[in-house]
């Protein structure tokens, strides 16, 4: 372990002079200060989005080749702060450092070598119409917003910078407020590497910064991803200036056992899905749809396993699932166990919390498994952000598609079946921007990322995330071959 220090007030550029921008940031283990941020004001979010104006001016027409080996040379930067990195997310998010590490820290350097590597090799659109021809180009949009979560703070950072500056734009970030540390210092490390004032970061407590970011009359694009009525806010403020908008939402995504699955890898999946850090991800399998056949066998393997999850500190060796991010968010879920319980779900398993005093403070839930649960219920609707998860039971393969898409989400979804005729069929049935079939591996590098209905749209880590970061541009030049035809008034007044 490194042994962060932190000063009692963190300063960055783009902080403001005034108290009330100041705000804590808390180890979410122990409930105790890391440091207080003095955040941005209004002024400092135009000052942040003028200086990325300007520098857009000049990276725009950066060769895409050295655009490339900028992003390239970000990202081998970056992965020799990855042990740093992977501390901060774990003691201002909670997750065990491993798992930050393993999949933060690596998708965040992946996402630049990934994206750096794609530099200039957008394919252009040309054809010949015989009078003209017309080439189609991409143009960056200019200054982006990229609106970032407290729960994967390295992969979305790196899913918003990479593609938005290989497209050949400039970025300022806001991060959550419950985690920015982490963006705060990878956007340190990466401006050592690349161009003044092509990345900025603005942080901040409430909305007060994102509002005054996205209304901002110099933005050209925004990327957010976060909770649906935030999402709603930015589209609202997007569509008075026709600001076009990436946006992820997040999902109620389900996991479905047919009778013919491996069972072993159906409950693996399953633990994974729904309990991977904490359940704060808009990935976390949180229905899990199982065939009547074989579901009670399904929730006493599945409750076996939940009751010997590990809760505790993420810097220490052996924890499995951490705190979630905030005591807001604690009691968010807490809530929702007991509305649960209000409903007729029943607790079928819960693991135990740590028994560490130190830890008396932290911002806990145990990893919690119910059953009896029907799809009108609201934990089986609504998003809980936390290690909750629910097993529904389901007779036939029709029933199993209907309560998959009964939702407002539609992000991921999980089939399991040894039958490649189901698990193709479903796949298509279910509403959902993927179908894992008979695997839940949400490593997405290099294919589209993203839902529909209520998870948003867009698609971020693929080669056509290029194209959310510009738009296409037809250059028409006369071929010479063929006339040009025109309005028979023209001929009539000019020509005759």
């Amino acid at each position: 372990m490194l042994n962060i220090t932190f000063p009692s007030v963190t300063q960055v550029r783009w902080s403001s002079q005034n108290p009330d921008d100041l705000f804590d940031v808390e180890d979410p283990a122990t409930g105790e200060l890391i440091t207080k941020v003095q955040g941005s004001s209004e002024a400092e979010v135009d000052q942040a989005v003028r200086a990325a104006h300007d520098a857009f001016l000049n990276w725009k027409n950066v060769p895409a080749g050295e655009r490339g080996r900028l992003l390239l040379a970000a990202g081998r930067h970056l992965e020799q702060h990855a042990e740093e990195l992977a501390e901060l997310v774990s003691r201002e998010n909670g997750k065990p450092k491993r798992d930050a590490l393993a999949f933060d820290v690596a998708s965040l350097t992946g996402s630049f070598a990934y994206f750096g590597s794609l530099c200039g090799k957008l394919s252009c659109d040309h054809v010949d119409l015989g009078f003209v021809t017309s080439s189609t180009v991409r143009e960056p949009f200019g200054v982006v917003a990229g609106i970032i979560p407290f729960n994967w703070p390295p992969i979305h950072t790196g899913a918003k910078v990479a593609p938005a500056l290989a497209a050949g734009n400039t970025i300022v970030l806001k991060p959550g407020d419950q985690a920015p540390l982490t963006i705060l210092r990878i956007v340190e490390l990466i401006n050592e590497i690349l161009p003044p004032d092509i990345v900025h970061v603005l942080p901040g407590a409430g909305p007060a910064v994102g509002q005054a970011l996205t209304a901002h009359p110099l933005i050209r694009k925004i990327s957010f991803t976060g909770a649906p009525t935030t999402g709603t806010a930015v589209l609202k403020a997007a569509a008075e200036r026709h600001v076009p908008v990436l946006c992820e939402l997040g999902g109620k995504n389900p996991l479905v056992v047919m009778p013919d699955a491996d069972l072993d890898q159906a409950v693996m999946d399953a633990v994974d899905g729904a309990f991977f850090n904490k359940g704060e991800a808009c990935t976390a399998a949180s229905r899990l749809l199982v065939h009547e056949d074989i579901h009670d066998v399904f929730v006493h393997r599945l409750s076996e396993a939940v009751q010997t999850l590990r809760s505790g500190e993420g810097l220490v060796d052996g924890t499995q699932v951490g705190p979630v991010v905030s005591k807001a968010q604690k009691e968010k879920v807490q809530n929702y166990i007991a509305i649960g319980k209000a409903e007729g779900a029943r607790i079928a398993a819960q693991g135990d919390l740590p028994a560490d005093d130190r830890l008396a403070q932290g911002h806990f839930v145990p990893p919690t498994l119910f059953v009896d649960v029907t799809k009108d219920m609201r934990i089986a609707q609504e998003e809980i952000f936390g290690p909750v998860t629910c097993v529904m039971k389901f007779s036939t393969e029709a029933e199993a598609v209907d309560i998959a898409n009964s939702t407002d989400f539609a992000l991921v979804a999980a089939v399991y079946s040894q039958s490649i005729e189901t698990c193709n069929r479903m796949a298509r049935a279910i509403e959902a921007g993927i179908v894992f079939v008979n695997n839940y591996n949400r490593i997405v590098l290099g294919t589209p990322f993203g839902g529909t209905k209520s998870s948003g749209y867009g698609r971020e880590h693929c080669a056509d995330t290029l194209k959310e970061f510009s738009y296409p541009k037809a250059i028409r030049v006369p071929t010479g071959r063929t006339p040009i035809p025109e309005w028979a008034t023209v001929t009539e007044l000019f020509k005759s």
